[in-house]
């Protein structure tokens, strides 16, 4: 992709349309092309890699001005990119797909259920570049000045040098001001898991339910590349992700003590 030539570029998030990481980041990426916007009407965090069916979509233009175009549509953030593909880009694919600025970090076993990354896996399938960025803060108001100032780095560099094929890049920020930033280092996905994971209460006709809550279990705390430990030590963790689950070192072992 050539840096110099304005490029076609497609942006989503799983937190939906009035989401101020969105708006933050298109404003940053318009710097680089001409950028299309398809966003869930409503947050969809936690969706992964789902799909909508037998279930009736649509697609909203919501405004459009300075080289940005911003549509929502009801669906999950995989939906979001299927749409655009199909129906936006249907004489050319997008140059490159961001996903975010996710309001919370993608990092460990997050990056499992996260619908920002799940945007990423779909574009990827597709054979566009993509690249997920999150910001370790819930907040509907989180300083998004490093992600400004060294996003664009990041960015830059994920434009200049190609990703082999069924990769995609998960980059998570420190909830720090761009002072604060120690670095960028990229990073294997860290191991943890959530237990203790509902709370449980009365609904309003009495009856037992239960809210997902939970705590984080680090199981890596003295890993220095695992993701989650890097940004909690203040660096941005930049990993690549494959679509490609295959465990090829299992695949092998299996071949050759199954004996099937």
């Amino acid at each position: 992709m050539n840096m110099e030539n304005k490029l076609e570029i497609l942006i989503t998030n799983d937190d939906g349309i009035a989401s101020k990481g969105l708006h933050v980041l298109a404003g940053m990426m318009a710097g680089y092309g001409n950028v299309t916007v398809v966003a869930p009407k409503n947050a969809q965090s936690g969706k992964s890699a789902a799909i909508s069916l037998d279930t009736a979509l649509y697609l909203t233009e919501e405004s459009k001005s300075d080289g940005i175009r911003m549509f929502s549509f009801n669906g999950t953030p995989v939906d979001c990119v299927k749409i655009a593909v199909n129906e936006l880009f249907a004489d050319r694919m997008p140059d490159i797909l961001v996903s975010g600025i996710n309001h919370g970090s993608n990092c460990s076993v997050a990056a499992l259920y996260s619908g920002t990354l799940g945007a990423c896996i779909e574009g990827t399938l597709y054979e566009i570049p993509s690249i997920g960025l999150s910001v370790n803060d819930h907040g509907p108001e989180p300083d998004f000045s490093a992600v400004l100032k060294y996003g664009r780095i990041i960015i830059d560099r994920f434009i200049e040098n190609r990703l082999p094929k069924h990769v995609y890049l998960n980059v998570n920020f420190p909830a720090l001001p761009d002072t604060g930033i120690k670095g960028i280092r990229f990073a294997k996905r860290g191991y943890g898991r959530w237990v203790k994971e509902f709370t449980k209460e009365k609904d309003a006709d009495g009856k037992d339910c239960f809210r997902m809550s939970g705590q984080f279990e680090n199981l890596e705390a003295t890993v220095g590349n695992a993701d989650h430990m890097l940004m909690h030590n203040g660096y941005i963790s930049i990993v690549p992700h494959s679509v490609d689950t295959t465990d090829y070192n299992a695949l092998d072992c299996l071949q050759s003590d199954w004996k099937l």
